[in-house]
């Protein structure tokens, strides 16, 4: 094996083992839900839930970034496939937050 391929093999694990943490802390969010972040409401939502999409959106990212090979590619390319999909999702995260708390608050008005 070629220092090239030792060293890239070695950086897929460092990709791997970050993305485990990441997991992990999802996962032990997701079980314990701390009231202190859930509870708390911040743009529509509770914390707890823009912690949960920060993370999803860094997993992603490395995802993209290492496995999906965009590090290699020119710069323009890289850039039309990140500003499509992050200006997508900024899109519908501003409808699901929009109408989730219209919906909110009409179920509010009912039973109130």
């Amino acid at each position: 094996m070629t220092h090239a391929e030792s060293s890239h093999t070695g950086l897929i694990w460092k990709v791997f083992g970050l993305l485990s943490v990441i997991t992990i802390v999802e996962v032990i969010l997701g079980i314990y839900k701390p009231s202190g972040l859930y509870l708390t409401n911040f743009l529509g939502t509770s914390i707890l839930n823009w912690i949960f999409l920060i993370l999803t959106l860094v997993k992603a990212y490395f995802i993209a970034w290492f496995f999906m090979h965009l590090k290699g590619e020119k710069k323009w390319f890289r850039r039309a496939i990140v500003w499509t999909l992050v200006s997508y999702i900024l899109y519908l995260s501003f409808f699901l937050l929009y109408e989730g708390s219209a919906l909110n608050k009409q179920v509010h008005l009912l039973f109130n």
